[in-house]
C-alpha cells in the first residue's frame, strides 16, 4: 500500500478522482508539526499556491488515499514532479488508528504571495467535504488572499 497524503484542494475526494480514479479514501488525519500555507507566487499561476512548511505548533488537516503504482505515476505528472516545482517527501500522518507514512507533495518555492480568492474559496470546500472541523475551515476561509477577478 501507498499512501499519499492530500491538502489543499486535494482534500475533496470527486476532485482527487479526477486525478487518480484508483486510488480510494484511506483515512483522514494531521500533520502535526507542519502548517498550510501559499508560495510560488512569482510562478505565474494566478496567485500564491497552497504549499505545507515545517512548523512546530501547527497541524494540517489532510485526507490519506491509497495510490495504486500507475495512479502515484498520474499523480506525479499532475504536480509537476518532473518540472521541479514540487518534491515529494514523507510524512507520518495522525489518524485515529495510527501514524501511518504517506508521501506528500510540496512546492519547492520561497514561502509568500497571497493566493487568489477563488483558490481559498475551493481549499476551504475541499477541507468541508473531506470532513474538517469547522474552526479549520473557518480558519481557512479567513486567509488573506487577493480579491477575486
Amino acid at each position: 500500500m501507498t499512501l499519499y497524503a492530500a491538502y489543499g484542494s486535494n482534500l475533496d475526494p470527486h476532485r482527487m478522482a479526477s486525478k487518480a480514479p484508483a486510488s480510494p479514501v484511506f483515512a483522514t488525519g494531521w500533520l502535526r508539526g507542519w502548517r498550510l500555507t501559499f508560495a510560488g507566487d512569482d510562478l505565474g499561476w494566478g496567485g500564491a499556491m497552497a504549499t505545507v512548511v515545517e512548523d512546530l505548533d501547527s497541524s494540517v488537516f489532510v485526507m490519506l488515499y491509497d495510490v495504486p503504482e500507475f495512479d502515484e505515476q498520474s499523480l506525479d505528472v499532475w504536480e509537476g514532479i518532473d518540472l521541479g516545482m514540487w518534491r515529494k517527501i514523507r510524512v507520518r500522518v495522525h489518524t485515529l488508528d495510527g501514524e501511518p507514512l504517506a508521501w506528500l507533495y510540496v512546492l519547492d518555492a520561497y514561502e509568500g504571495g497571497l493566493p487568489a480568492a477563488e483558490q481559498i474559496e475551493v481549499i476551504a470546500g475541499a477541507a468541508e467535504a473531506a470532513g474538517a472541523p469547522r474552526d479549520y475551515v473557518d480558519a481557512l476561509r479567513a486567509h488573506p488572499c487577493e480579491p477575486p477577478v
